[in-house]
């Protein structure tokens, strides 16, 4: 919760990718609370009153990922409203012309964008999406120690290239500091 909220002010891409996180940690301790509590909450450096509150928000992720059956796989609505918002986002800069640095890695991106995309059988509904899946792909084979191949490696670089830039936008926007 503590981590969240400060991704959330900082940096949208790292917020998506940590919830997306914390809901495979809350499928790898199956839904239980008290698993929960001592592989994730109690690990936390804070006082009492902090590791109960953690706890209530893990507590509400937990119901809200039975609530919307995807205690398999996929990901939470309020999530993907992010997912969403990121899109639209993008969307209104690339149309907007103004921020030329994006559009120029955006249009890198993009052809390794189409070829993931192909080759995970179509891992997104958007552009955004789909950079999104590769890179959390990539942090998921390599925290199981898998190898990733150079040219994955090399994608994910552009992917995150023109990510870090959209974030940095968005928070730009949403602060007021950008006008598009």
């Amino acid at each position: 919760m503590l981590i969240a909220r400060q991704k959330r002010k900082e940096n949208i891409v790292e917020y998506i990718l940590y919830m997306w996180q914390l809901e495979d940690l809350i499928r790898a301790n199956q839904f239980d609370m008290e698993r929960i509590r001592k592989n994730i909450v109690d690990k936390f450096d804070s006082k009492d009153g902090e590791r109960e509150e953690i706890a209530r928000w893990y507590e509400n992720l937990v119901l809200m990922m039975e609530r919307e059956n995807i205690k398999e796989k996929g990901h939470l609505q309020i999530n993907k409203n992010q997912v969403n918002d990121l899109y639209e986002f993008h969307l209104l800069v690339t149309k907007s012309g103004q921020l030329p640095q994006y559009d120029m890695l955006f249009r890198q991106a993009k052809p390794f964008i189409d070829e993931f995309s192909v080759k995970a059988g179509g891992a997104g509904e958007n552009d955004i999406e789909t950079s999104l899946n590769a890179l959390y792909g990539v942090l998921l084979l390599k925290l199981k120690g898998e190898d990733v191949s150079p040219g994955t490696l090399a994608s994910v670089k552009m992917f995150s290239q023109f990510l870090a830039h959209l974030a940095q936008y968005y928070k730009q926007y949403e602060s007021g500091k950008l006008e598009l």
